[in-house]
């Protein structure tokens, strides 16, 4: 089972913002949600990781932000009146994540949160810290931000070996 003991409210409760990327549902454990905000337009960033698409200023602070449909599916979020950016931290660094919407807060027992299957993560698969599983409706995988951030590196090295 996760370790998500530091992230729970009441004993064994986990708090869970969930938020509607590519017709599915994510969770983002809130302990590491800072704010969601309306989506806005964003600055490129000339030659930044492949990922970041760019910036915006939240009450004066520059906030990176990355398309979590492009990031997670290859396909960019469509933005629309329900196009989201969540405001997240993690290791200390702030980043804005696009999302096509913010669906809910759910607040669950840490016993229905399972590992990723080991066939996942034995092939290398790490973008999911956890997987809820719910009575009646399909699993939500929870985001794994320190995994996601790896990928924005990660795309850093892939922009500078397609310009070499």
């Amino acid at each position: 089972m996760p370790d998500m003991s530091s992230n729970t409210s009441s004993g064994n409760e986990v708090t869970l913002g969930c938020f509607e990327v590519g017709g599915r549902l994510i969770a983002i454990d809130v302990a590491n949600v800072r704010e969601v905000v309306r989506w806005q337009p964003v600055t490129p960033l000339p030659k930044s990781p492949v990922l970041i698409d760019g910036v915006i200023d939240l009450r004066g602070t520059l906030v990176p932000v990355v398309d979590l449909g492009r990031a997670l599916t290859g396909c960019k979020v469509k933005t629309t009146n329900a196009t989201r950016i969540v405001v997240a931290e993690t290791d200390g660094l702030v980043v804005g994540l696009t999302v096509d919407a913010a669906v809910e807060v759910l607040q669950i027992n840490a016993t229905s949160m399972e590992d990723p299957p080991p066939l996942a993560t034995h092939a290398g698969y790490d973008a999911a810290r956890a997987v809820v599983r719910r009575p009646d409706s399909e699993p939500i995988v929870v985001l794994s931000l320190e995994s996601l951030l790896e990928a924005v590196y990660r795309s850093v090295l892939t922009r500078h070996e397609d310009a070499a």
